[in-house]
């Protein structure tokens, strides 16, 4: 008897469900993926503008070679699909006792600038907290990042055999309470404390061993040609030349099951059957109810409390004027402790840190019109967020202002997405843009995994493991797709590639259906 393709429907077309998506397609089976907006990306999002769609979402590219390995895995090369411009600069830092620092590609030349910038002492802390950094990253990458399911055996083994690492990871202690110690400029701290926020957290309650994310962005930071976006239209072509049908602007309003198992997936529109689902949303959509009580089991409380930080994030276009932009420019606040204690509360803060993307950065005359996202960090919910709005927009701009930037012409408060805002794009979030809190030294083990205890549904995106950022979600698409292949292996069959080396497109997808059913 001929094997049945199975019928996978993706729940949400971020990065995580495409990643998922293009390798279950190019394994053969039926791949359907739904999403309530407009376009693939989720959070990689645009909106438009007068220079052309601008990025509205994340804006930092690190961690190539997990993309590298996306496209090599489906026969593809990354280079023949994207272009991905690697920068000098990491990002340009401005403090308003008017310190500035440029990290950069360049390792010797980023421990040059922080030895110009703030002296000899904090050049020798900078190079032992990089290689602090890269010992943690290296050692911890293949047994948190790279696996399937995090074990804290497997994590407890790699430490005992290399004891050293313990000082490195400073457990028990906060990642402010190790910069502390690691710099004597609280301004060098301040910056590498904002790490946290990457995931986010606070330096202030999330533990030392994130300093390792400094490392996998000193490996190299690139740009998208065209913007970010063009990585979630380029996966989602390679699915599409695979079989995988998408449908947008279609919601899905229950994950339905019948005798015990996934049944499919109900939307606005229609009934999608399936074997299987891949739910690329926050998790605590299905911890909450959202898709039906009867697939809340999958997601337990703790898993996604407590919330992580969301964003004030305006995506406007205008002219600049007064400051030299990076393509990444970090404007810090005045007192980092007051910022991440107002956010604590649940409330805007009034000094705050911002970041600044200049899209077109070296593409255009400086000050021709481009584009631009603004990012500062917000709580995950706001008591009034209609209230919150236009003195959001006035602080921010009065801030620039202060560093001596200025926009032509300014952005009004229509070009601002709030914490809730976020969480009417993306249902039952809170706003919260990182999934649970990194928050706690066991936090990174909380997070719920791809397999989930309801036979046939599947996780996948920043709400779960291995966490937040565009590379992580990547990543766990490509560990639901392998739980995926492993759970089902007996009803799959090896994929078929055609004469260009792994391609399976058009009449020949067509062929391997029909000889599958």
């Amino acid at each position: 008897m001929a094997q049945q393709t199975p019928k996978i429907v993706v729940v949400g077309a971020g990065i995580g469900g495409l990643s998922a998506a293009l390798r279950l397609a190019h394994q053969g089976c039926d791949v359907t993926v739904l999403d309530m907006h407009t376009a693939p990306g989720g959070k990689m999002r645009t909106v438009t503008s007068a220079a052309g769609p601008v990025d509205a979402g994340p804006t930092v590219l690190t961690m190539r070679p997990v993309f590298e390995a996306l496209f090599a895995d489906v026969g593809e090369s990354l280079s023949e699909h994207l272009t991905l411009q690697p920068l000098d600069i990491l990002a340009r830092h401005y403090w308003d006792d008017g310190a500035q620092l440029d990290l950069c590609a360049d390792a010797g030349q980023s421990l040059a600038n922080v030895t110009a910038a703030f002296g000899s002492r904090a050049g020798a802390e900078f190079a032992a907290f990089s290689a602090s950094a890269k010992r943690l990253f290296a050692a911890f990458d293949a047994p948190m990042m790279r696996t399937a399911a995090p074990d804290q055996w497997a994590v407890t083994r790699t430490v005992l055999r290399k004891p050293a690492l313990i000082p490195d990871m400073a457990p028990h202690r906060t990642l402010a309470g190790l910069l502390k110690s690691c710099f004597s400029d609280p301004r060098l701290a301040q910056l590498f404390g904002r790490y946290a926020t990457y995931v986010g957290g606070s330096p202030y309650a999330s533990p030392a061993i994130l300093s390792l994310i400094w490392e996998a962005e000193a490996q190299g930071v690139w740009s998208v040609k065209g913007g970010m976006h063009q990585l979630a239209q380029s996966i989602a072509a390679l699915a599409q030349a695979r079989g995988a049908t998408f449908h947008y602007d279609t919601q899905a309003t229950r994950i339905t099951r019948q005798d015990g198992r996934i049944s499919g997936v109900q939307t606005t529109q229609a009934h999608f059957a399936a074997d299987m689902v891949v739910f690329n949303g926050d998790p605590r959509a299905l911890q909450t109810g959202l898709l039906g009580d009867g697939v809340k089991e999958a997601v337990q409380e703790h898993q996604t409390e407590p919330r992580s930080l969301s964003a004030f994030v305006h995506a406007f276009a205008a002219r600049p004027k007064g400051v030299n932009l990076a393509h990444h420019t970090v404007f810090f606040a005045r007192n980092p402790k007051a910022e991440f204690s107002a956010l604590a509360k649940g409330d805007m803060p009034t000094d705050a840190t911002l970041y600044l993307c200049a899209q077109d950065h070296g593409q255009v005359a400086p000050d021709a019109l481009q584009r631009f996202e603004i990012i500062m960090n917000g709580p995950p919910v706001l008591r009034d967020p209609e209230k919150e709005k236009p003195p959001c927009q006035t602080q921010i701009f009065k801030r620039f202002a202060q560093f001596g930037l200025h926009f032509s012409p300014t952005p009004g408060p229509e070009t601002l997405t709030t914490p809730q805002g976020f969480d009417q794009l993306f249902p039952a979030s809170l706003g919260s843009l990182y999934g649970r809190s990194p928050h706690g030294m066991m936090a990174a083990f909380k997070r719920p995994t791809a397999r989930t205890s309801v036979p046939g549904l599947y996780l996948c995106g920043g709400g779960a493991h291995p966490g937040a950022g565009v590379p992580m979600a990547t990543l766990s698409g490509q560990h639901a797709a392998a739980a995926i292949m492993t759970d089902h292996a007996s009803t799959l069959t090896s994929p078929r590639t055609d004469t260009r080396g792994g391609i399976l497109t058009g009449s020949a997808r067509t062929e391997r259906k029909r000889s599958l059913s």
